[in-house]
This record gives structure tokens, sequence and C-alpha cells, in this order.
């Protein structure tokens, strides 16, 4: 029978588009060291280190050999995961399953990418077919401008209405002592930054960050030994569906779409939008913030921008959506999935600091990468059935 499994404790670095203060170990074991002292744990009573990047990014592979003096794992099982976009939020899933198995009681998952030291876009561009994708969409801002414009042209949302979400992020990450970019920003400021794909803009878009994060999964028989606030895996889902970046279906986030409609299911979630207290969504450009909430059921198709304007999604609304600032404010990929689950872990925990959401309960976060597609854990303050 499977175990329960949770969150016991999160570390994660400060976020900066250069981190020359340190290499790759370096950045990795800062993570690591604040997830230690989170929960007052060893690297020797850690039973499992799982670790993942963009490795086509940086250009050197076999980051869970080489990272051992950072991640602790020497002489512990080490699995190292890549899945593009999703590495981060892949990992958090490896994480619940691997300690669920019964196999390891305490798991360390590491999550990071130095973006500084690599040039994303030429490798995303030789990530898809030369014959069939790469003279269309070579690079990660191609697909997700023609998802914003099929959306534009399919309810008649505005390039300011994607600002607004712009706006929400970059305030909220003021409030993250974690976060690469702490400055606030208007709408008018969004629609004046440089053209990058139509209708996309330079304020539009995440960031390319240096950091890394750390988040240590426990099983039911040790987790609340560790902690007095485990936060508790209620389910997980994912979807790959796309090979090739041309078969995407772009009127809304299909992948998105099915894996939460698996996991409210799963979980027994019938008005995502009463039930859930904060989302931490893997958002990495604006249009996303609207698009991507229909698609996880929060309201029906193309009404995502009266939720946004309305305020229902802001620090002080019904659902606040990315309080962390997201990845709108920090993003350095291969971690990117996994601050999502630590920034939720930290607000159920009551940990978040200036950035605190209160009383949360039931909170989800995601992942998104590659062929558009999506990853959603499910977090609980109560053990699960």
């Amino acid at each position: 029978m499977a175990k329960r499994v949770a969150i016991v404790g999160t570390g994660q670095t400060y976020h900066k588009s250069k981190r020359l203060d340190v290499n790759g170990v370096e950045l990795i074991h800062e993570a690591v060291a604040r997830a230690l002292e989170d929960t007052e744990l060893t690297r020797d009573d850690i039973d499992l280190v799982i670790i993942g990047n963009m490795d086509h990014f940086e250009g050197i592979n076999y980051v869970d050999m080489w990272s051992i003096d950072g991640s602790g794992g020497f002489m512990k099982p080490t699995i190292k995961l890549t899945t593009g976009g999703t590495t981060g939020s892949t990992l958090a899933i490896a994480g619940y399953h691997m300690v669920a198995s019964g196999l390891f009681n305490k798991a360390l998952v590491i999550g990071w990418e130095k973006n500084s030291e690599s040039d994303t876009t030429a490798a995303i561009n030789t990530a898809f077919d030369p014959i069939w994708d790469r003279l269309t969409f070579a690079g990660a801002i191609g697909a997700l401008a023609v998802e914003a414009s099929a959306y534009m042209d399919d309810y008649g949302i505005t390039e300011r209405d994607a600002a607004r979400v712009v706006v929400r992020d970059r305030k909220n990450a003021c409030n993250n002592p974690y976060a690469h970019l702490r400055k606030e920003v208007t709408i008018e400021e969004v629609l004046s930054s440089p053209m990058l794909c139509d209708p996309v803009k330079l304020l539009d878009m995440c960031p390319r960050s240096d950091g890394a994060c750390a988040v240590i999964f426990a099983s039911e028989d040790v987790a609340e030994k560790i902690t007095d606030t485990p936060v508790w895996i209620w389910g997980t889902a994912n979807r790959h569906l796309y090979s090739y970046i041309n078969d995407v279906n772009f009127h809304g986030l299909q992948s998105l779409k099915n894996a939460s409609m698996e996991l409210y299911q799963k979980c027994g979630i019938k008005e995502p939008l009463k039930e859930i207290d904060v989302i931490e969504l893997y958002q990495p450009y604006s249009f996303g913030g609207l698009l991507w909430l229909e698609s996880m059921g929060l309201c029906k198709e193309g009404e995502a921008p009266k939720l946004v304007w309305d305020g229902v999604t802001d620090m002080d609304g019904e659902l606040p959506v990315n309080p962390s600032g997201g990845v709108i404010a920090t993003n350095p990929i291969g971690a990117t999935g996994l601050i999502r689950c630590a920034e939720v872990a930290r607000q159920m925990m009551g940990k978040a600091g200036e950035h605190q959401v209160p009383n949360v309960k039931i909170a989800i976060s995601t992942g998104f990468g590659g062929c558009m597609w999506s990853d959603i854990l499910l977090y609980g303050k109560d053990k699960p059935y």
C-alpha cells in the first residue's frame, strides 16, 4: 500500500540574472543547506537525492554525478531527471512517488539552472525538428505568441488584459526576498515595452535567472516528527500530449485541462475556484495567466480577464495566484516548477513572510514546458484519505 507523503522543508537561493559569486555546485549547495536548516536535518538523514536541470542549455551532462559535493548525494541513491520546462515539477512528482513507494522515508529533491552560462534560445532551436518545426517555432516565444494570438481572436482578449497579469505578479514579487525581478511595473510600461513576437512584448515574458531550489519529501512514518506543519501531497497528474509543436491545439492549454480534470476527480475537488486557497501557476508569459486559468476550470472560456480585473486572483482576492511573483519574476528553468512547489509549501506552513496568504488549507502548483505539456500537484493541510 502506498505511503502518504508530505513536504517537510524547503530551501532556495536568491535568484538573479547572474550569480557570478558561485559555480553550479555552490549554487545547488545554497538551496540544499537552506532546506536542511529548515528541517533541522543533516545530509546523513537523507535516503534519496533527486536532481534535475535543463542540461541541454548549459551543455554539461551528468549533474547527478558532478554536483555530489553540493547535493550531498555521496554514497546515496541519486536520480537525475530532465523533462524540458516541466523539469522542476517533474522532480516534485518524482519525489512524491519515490517516497510513496515505501522504498525511501526522506527524499531531497533539487532543481537548478545557471542561465547566465547558457544560450536558451539556441538550445531550444536545436531541440525542434529541423524540417517540420524549426522554421516556424524555433525558440519558446514563437509558440506562445501563436497561443496568445489564437486566444485574442477567439474571445476578443486584449494586450491590456494580459498586462494586468504582469502588474499583479511583479507587485507580489516585491514582497518575496528570493524573487529575481523585484520592481513594480505599470500597464503602460508593459504595453510600451519592445515587441518580441506579436503580441508578446518584453515585459510580457519571464526573465532568465540563475538559481536553485530544494524540497524535502517525507513519508507519513516520519513527517510529523520532523515538522509540526507538514504539507501533504493529495495527488498529482501530468499530460505530455504532443511530439511536434505543429500538432498542438493552441485553443486552450489542453494538457493542463486534462491533467486538472484528472486531479480534481482523484481528490474530490468539485468547485476549484471556491475550494482552492492558493495557486502557484507556472506561467512564463502574461497571456498564460489568463488562458490557463480557464484551462484549469476556474472560470468559463474567455472569462479569465474579468477574474483578473476584478481582483479575484490578487493577494487579497478569493483565489490568490502567484503570491511569490511567479515565473514572470523568477525563472531558473530547471528549478522553476520546483519553486512553485516550494512556495506552496511555504504558504501552507505559514513561512511565506510578507507574501503570506492567510489560512491556506488547499493549494495547487503547476509545471509547463516543451510542446505545451503540463504537470499539476494538489496539496492539503490535512492528511489525504
